[in-house]
């Protein structure tokens, strides 16, 4: 077909669509969809709600797979550090970031008197989970980690302790790492951290119930089964990494746990981490529990600053 003739029918079916009856109904759709686009850029949010700080200096730099910022107050340090493992689809430069909760963490610190620690943000990409050397090709960042923070330290000093802050995903992976090397750190901050009361390698009855019963969605539930799969190879591989698994072998020296979860939470982590908390009490671990009337990650930015300098 040469290209005057595909011109020539194009031309016919335009005609054909602005005339009688089909005009109507091309401008109708022409008026819903440009309605549509109005509203969406009439509601959608207008800007951010935005954190009055001063945001502390940060370097960045990278060591084989792990990158990492060093972030310092401007005020000066107390000789702490805190290793901080951010939640999924975050990167290692959130600590700054005006709109997150760690701009609110930074300002409580700023408002008192007391010089606040050494945050260190670590980071493997938007998704990871840190595990001992498994079957998965995935498995052994916990690790790694633990294996690259001599260096990190040789930076900045030896510090006077280690603590560990995180949230979701890193909520997770900081119980996995503090609960599986206790020695080595003296405070864990576990906020809305993926701990589960059942397996994602058992029965589906079983995950199924879980969802109903802690409302959350099926969706994330699916991708955090994912996940699980990604760097777990099986229900043995997973006991060693459940936070519900680690407390059973805790004691009075462990280190100090501040956990945090919002009741509404749809990743279905509030069930999860309460039990942890009652756990970690009946083995006489000192614990900070603030269960939180909200969603995901809503959190007590107050006690959580003042746990971290205490």
């Amino acid at each position: 077909m040469s290209a005057g003739v595909r011109r020539r029918m194009a031309d016919l079916a335009c005609r054909t669509l602005l005339s009688g009856p089909h005009r109507y109904w091309l401008l109708a759709i022409l008026l819903v969809t440009v309605t549509h686009y109005a509203w969406g850029a009439i509601t959608r949010p207008w800007g951010d709600q935005k954190v009055s700080f001063v945001p502390a200096d940060q370097v960045c730099a990278t060591d084989g797979p792990l990158r990492y910022c060093i972030n310092r107050d401007k005020r000066g340090t107390n000789g702490d550090i805190v290793y901080h493992l951010h939640g999924r689809n975050l990167e290692e430069q959130i600590w700054n970031d005006d709109t997150y909760f760690t701009a609110m963490v930074q300002q409580q610190w700023q408002q008192g008197k007391a010089l606040p620690p050494v945050v260190v943000t670590l980071s493997y990409g938007k998704t990871w989970l840190l595990t001992p050397k498994g079957a998965k090709p995935d498995s052994g960042l916990l690790d790694d980690m633990m294996a690259r923070l001599p260096a990190i330290e040789a930076k900045i000093g030896a510090p006077r302790r280690r603590l560990l802050l995180g949230e979701s995903m890193g909520g997770l992976n900081v119980l996995v790492a503090g609960l599986s090397h206790p020695s080595k750190f003296v405070k864990i901050a576990a906020l809305c951290p993926g701990v589960y009361a059942f397996s994602p390698f058992g029965p589906q009855a079983n995950i199924q119930a879980a969802i109903a019963r802690t409302g959350a969605d099926p969706k994330i539930a699916m991708g955090v089964w994912l996940m699980a799969n990604q760097y777990l190879a099986n229900e043995g591989e997973w006991q060693r990494i459940s936070p519900l698994s680690l407390i059973e072998r805790a004691g009075p020296k462990y280190p100090a746990l501040y956990l945090s979860n919002g009741l509404y939470d749809a990743y279905g982590n509030y069930e999860g981490t309460e039990r942890l908390a009652e756990l970690a009490l009946r083995r006489g671990i000192e614990t900070e529990w603030h269960p939180i009337y909200g969603g995901h990650c809503a959190t007590d930015t107050s006690s959580l600053a003042a746990f971290l300098l205490s």
